[in-house]
This record gives C-alpha cells, sequence and structure tokens, in this order.
C-alpha cells in the first residue's frame, strides 16, 4: 500500500497538495482494495461517512446551444430531437425549488444552454439566486463561460457555487468540443474563484478518453489553486443523434477507481455521483459512495436525462444505511 504523503510533491497551502501525475496514476492503478482503503480512510477524516448531500438540478433554458460538446443533446450542432425553449421565469424556478427543498435536496443547481449568459438575462438570473437562497438553500448556477464581471454579478446576488466542468483531459478535450478551447474552461474557473464564488466542476467518464485521461482531468482539478469545493463524476448517457451516440460504456471498476482517486486527491471537496446513476446497479452505486462519493442529484430527471426516482433512491440508502445531510 502506497503512503500518499509520498505522493504530495509541494503544497499551495495546507488544504492543497500539488500532484504529479505520476504519483496520481500509481494510487491509481494500485490493487483495488487497496486503492478503496486508502479513499475510504481519507474520507472518513474528512466527512460523515454514511452522510450523503443531496442536490436538484433544474433546466431554466432547455437546446439551442451554440457549442458543440459532442455529448450534449441541447447542442444546435446535433439532431436530437429536443425543442429549444425560453428562460424560465424566476416565479417557475422558486416552485420547482420549494419542491426539492420538500424532497430533501440542501443544494439547488440551475443550469441554461448556453453559451455564456447575455447581458439582457443578468437581472433574471440575480432574481433567481436570491429568491432560492431566500428559501434557505444553496444556489448553484451553471450558464456556460463567465466575465470577470458577470461572475462578480453573480457573487454579489449571493450565489454559492458556479458549476463549469472539465469534462476531461486537456489532451483529449478537441475531440470532444471545438467551439472553445479547455484554458477556456480554466479561464472561468479562475473568474469564478476570484469573484469569492465556491467552485463546482468535474468530469465526464465514457467519451471515448484513456485512462490516463481520466486521471489527467483529476490531477487538473487538484492541482488549481484550490481545488473545487464539488467535483461531480459523470458517466456518459449516449443520446441517439450525437457524437458520442456509439461511445463504449465505462468499465464499472474504473469508475470507482476514478470515484477513489479523486477522494485522495480532492480529501475535502464534495464528489458527487452525478449522471449516469440510472445505469449503474445499486452495487455499483453503494462501491462509489465507500470509495468516497458523497454527493447526488436527486429526482427523476437530469436536465433532459433520466435519473432513479426518490422512492428507488430511498430503498437504496435504507439498505445502506446512508442519510441525507442535513444543512440546516
Amino acid at each position: 500500500m502506497h503512503d500518499l504523503n509520498r505522493h504530495q510533491t509541494t503544497t499551495i497551502d495546507d488544504a492543497s497538495p500539488v500532484w504529479a501525475v505520476e504519483d496520481a496514476r500509481t494510487l491509481y492503478l494500485q490493487p483495488f482494495n487497496d486503492l478503496l482503503f486508502q479513499a475510504h480512510s481519507v474520507h472518513r477524516e474528512n466527512f460523515h461517512p454514511n452522510q450523503v448531500q443531496f442536490s436538484k438540478l433544474i433546466n431554466i433554458k432547455t437546446g439551442g446551444c451554440p457549442e458543440d460538446c459532442g455529448y450534449c443533446s441541447q447542442s444546435s450542432h446535433h439532431e436530437a430531437g429536443l425543442k429549444a425553449s425560453k428562460l424560465l421565469s424566476c416565479e417557475q424556478v422558486l416552485v420547482e425549488a420549494q419542491k426539492a427543498k420538500d424532497a430533501g435536496a440542501t443544494r439547488y443547481c440551475m443550469g441554461a444552454a448556453w453559451r455564456s449568459p447575455k447581458a439582457r438575462d443578468e437581472a433574471a438570473i440575480v432574481d433567481m439566486v436570491k429568491g432560492v437562497k431566500a428559501l434557505g438553500l444553496e444556489t448553484c448556477m451553471t450558464l456556460g463561460m463567465l466575465s470577470p464581471a458577470q461572475a462578480q454579478t453573480f457573487a454579489e446576488a449571493g450565489l454559492d457555487y458556479y458549476n463549469h466542468n472539465v469534462d476531461t483531459s486537456e489532451r483529449f478535450y478537441p475531440e470532444v468540443i471545438t467551439t472553445r478551447r479547455f484554458g477556456e474552461r480554466l479561464e472561468t474557473l479562475a473568474h469564478v474563484r476570484e469573484a469569492g464564488i465556491k467552485v463546482c466542476s468535474g468530469g465526464i467518464m465514457g467519451l471515448g478518453e484513456s485512462e490516463d485521461d481520466r486521471i489527467d482531468m483529476l490531477v487538473t482539478l487538484a492541482n488549481l489553486p484550490s481545488p473545487p469545493e464539488s467535483v461531480p463524476i459523470n458517466m456518459l448517457i449516449p443520446v441517439p443523434g450525437t457524437k458520442m451516440a456509439d461511445a463504449t460504456p465505462v468499465d464499472p471498476i474504473a469508475f470507482v477507481r476514478i470515484i477513489a482517486l479523486a477522494r485522495l486527491l480532492m480529501p475535502r471537496s464534495y464528489v458527487r455521483l452525478s449522471a449516469g446513476r440510472s445505469a449503474m446497479s445499486d452495487e455499483l452505486q453503494a462501491l462509489c459512495f465507500f470509495a468516497g462519493a458523497n454527493s447526488i442529484f436527486v429526482g427523476d430527471t437530469l436536465l433532459t436525462a433520466t435519473n432513479p426516482g426518490e422512492d428507488k433512491d430511498r430503498s437504496l440508502f435504507r439498505r445502506l444505511g446512508l442519510t441525507a445531510e442535513d444543512n440546516s
């Protein structure tokens, strides 16, 4: 078994070790039981081992996105049969936010299929953030790229988290998206961090990337000046009509290894078992929770994809002895 401290090459501060790719790969490739034992031990040192944070995700603006992300049904480049919609009203968003809170969610995530928010929509976004916060929920937005001024505007409104996934490694990124650069993703994360908003950023497994790409993606996040407070790990849901429609499914054991590595590289971050749970067995989800995943999306839809319903999650959590995290 490998000594974790030996793999932290330098430190920015006590909370932010800088990881070398070869050291992260060594951790990832060790025997599965050793990897899980280490990851679970680190998880217990930093979080309640049997509590999971519940988030709810709502699409506040669907479809018509000018980006060409190869996995996304909302891209205007794909014939996925999805009709574009206008931005929801603040009233509609708040009604759904109250339902999410009543179902046990502590964080409410609002996503819009944009390359970046237009000036005309910023006031509506600010109203949504303020309204959701007034309900006692943490707020999260995912709106595409942000300028420093936009990040500051949303920070002043009280936005808690901003989601902007890096998706994959910098090396593989052009195979997934051509309408923006990997570096532009990192620029938005920097703008968000500088504005004082917490960062939510992770990736997608199953795009055709290699194991090295997955490791590199996590090392990129872990080596940010401050690692993301929330790290969603998605399993691709292949959508007919998209570039990734025929992608090869991810090996479940490899997926658990990535969850465990995320926990080891970012000990104090929430690791969210995100898209793709509807295709995961209960046993696979249980291994992910043991390996350090401690956040999920609840509800029967996730943007435009299916998600396990409340009854299925409640049954699984009861069998595993897990409970929802309470932020009150």
